[in-house]
């Protein structure tokens, strides 16, 4: 009986041992699942936010919109000269011959399609512009993000928008707008 005792002491003992060990275990990586659990994998930014406050992105408006009132200011011009000229040519068309009038009106309707030309040609080069600028600016937040995301562990970084809400609602704890904007303003100042 003895032997026996024994050999239930020693089974006990080790149970009680891999018990103490697994507990032990369980104890030392709860505290790592609670903290990834605690760190979202999925994050936003509020492109509006972004938008309003990035100081690469307001340079790059201000670019556009500058280019565009200097395009827009020349056309202008040029159509104000082209309305005088008929002006000019109505008055005194009664004291032109055929011939005369032939030739100004050839020419007048030349200068109205040049300016036709020109007015469309500006759009086009303006919105190649844009779309360059704006690829530019995706590239440069994609960049920035792919860095930021490694380091903070976050998976996925989505946008919200009032304008364009394809995200309904996100709770402020996922919200990485004002540390992905502090980021991207220190980078474009850096560069400058």
């Amino acid at each position: 009986m003895g032997h026996f005792k024994i050999r239930i002491m020693k089974y006990l003992i080790v149970t009680c041992f891999i018990a103490l060990a697994s507990f032990t275990a369980r104890a030392q990586t709860a505290p790592a699942k609670a903290d990834s659990a605690h760190t979202p994998t999925i994050v936003y930014v509020n492109q509006d936010t972004l938008m309003n406050n990035y100081e690469y992105f307001k340079a790059v408006k201000a670019k556009l919109q500058d280019i565009s009132t200097k395009a827009q200011n020349e056309i202008e011009a040029k159509t104000k000269t082209f309305q005088n000229e008929v002006a000019a040519y109505r008055k005194r068309i009664n004291s032109l011959n055929l011939a005369q009038r032939t030739a100004t009106e050839k020419r007048l309707a030349q200068e109205q399609q040049n300016l036709e030309t020109l007015s469309q040609n500006t759009a086009k080069q303006m919105q190649e512009m844009e779309a360059d600028e704006n690829a530019k600016l995706y590239d440069r937040i994609g960049a920035y993000l792919k860095t930021y995301t490694k380091a903070k562990g976050y998976k996925i970084v989505l946008t919200y928008s009032k304008s364009n809400p394809a995200m309904l609602y996100g709770d402020e704890s996922l919200d990485v707008t004002k540390d992905v904007l502090a980021g991207l303003n220190a980078d474009y100042k850096a560069g400058k």
